[in-house]
């Protein structure tokens, strides 16, 4: 018989696991309709689910706390968008990297202590090993870096406002109406881009699934293992994410990585647990990747 420590640590693996299988299927949606595309269509129907299940309409907000949420869905509109820009040149466990030195930045940069500048300099390394600064990554795509690393600013900002927005409106409430909000502002690229291609019937199971995997399945996941894990061990477990979404780049899309680019992960994963792992007791770890 599993503890329930045992069954939330699994519920966590299996949400993350469940975000990056969702990846693998959208970048199979990008030759069709684009990166622009891709998000529309999986931003519209988690935002659907989430809004049937969540029913926000229920809560009345003021004017100060729909502000919040609205910036909150703006953040994580923009995450959502320039991942699967990046994804669309690069591998995903790269694309997965580099985007967690946001959410890192914004642990390192709350605290003074000389531990820290450890995690930091690993970052750093991890960074510059994925580079394409030499012959060995050369291939790497400069444009999908650079949305990667803008991917990983917004998901800095998901956090803050993130937390600004849940401080005075219930999880739920901000989640549903963030995801409605992210989908007003994205869909309208997706259409500019993809046109038509957007209504092909044919498309309907990858978004749905999409959708489920990447949103509606891994928040109601998370929710489970939150109640039950510490935050120190909730953000530890978080670190083995780009290691996972790089397994799932190479068994669903057989995206190859040199060795180098492996290192560069392990320093990525190694300062974010590190940092996990030294942080203070009582300190929050960091929301789950929407990506």
């Amino acid at each position: 018989m599993l503890s329930p420590v045992s069954v939330a640590v699994l519920t966590l693996l299996v949400a993350m696991s469940s975000i990056q299988a969702g990846a693998s299927v959208a970048k199979r949606l990008f030759p069709l309709v684009g990166a622009q595309g891709a998000t529309a269509l999986r931003l519209f129907f988690a935002a659907l689910m989430l809004l049937a299940f969540w029913r926000p309409w229920r809560q009345t907000l003021t004017r100060k706390e729909l502000l919040a949420v609205a910036v909150y869905g703006a953040a994580l509109g923009g995450m959502n968008l320039t991942f699967y820009l990046a994804l669309e040149r690069i591998p995903l466990g790269i694309a997965v990297a580099i985007e967690f030195t946001g959410p890192l930045a914004v642990a390192l940069l709350s605290t003074r202590r000389p531990i820290d500048f450890v995690w930091a300099f690993l970052a750093m390394a991890g960074i510059l090993l994925i580079l394409p600064l030499s012959e060995t990554s050369k291939a790497l795509d400069w444009m999908g870096v650079f949305w990667a690393l803008v991917a990983g600013t917004c998901w800095a900002l998901y956090i803050l406002f993130g937390q600004r927005a849940g401080a005075s409106v219930h999880g739920g409430t901000a989640t549903s109406l963030g995801m409605a909000m992210a989908a007003v502002l994205v869909c309208p690229l997706g259409v500019a881009h993809a046109g038509r291609g957007l209504l092909d019937v044919s498309l309907l199971p990858m978004a749905l699934g999409v959708a489920v995997m990447s949103s509606a399945l891994p928040y109601s996941l998370e929710m489970i293992a939150l109640k039950r894990l510490p935050a120190r061990t909730f953000g530890i477990l978080m670190s083995l994410e780009p290691a996972l979404a790089a397994l799932s780049g190479l068994v669903f899309l057989r995206e190859q990585l040199t060795l180098i680019q492996w290192a560069a992960i392990g320093c990525v994963i190694l300062a974010s647990a590190g940092s996990a792992a030294t942080s203070k007791p009582g300190v929050a770890a960091a929301p789950e990747a929407v990506s």
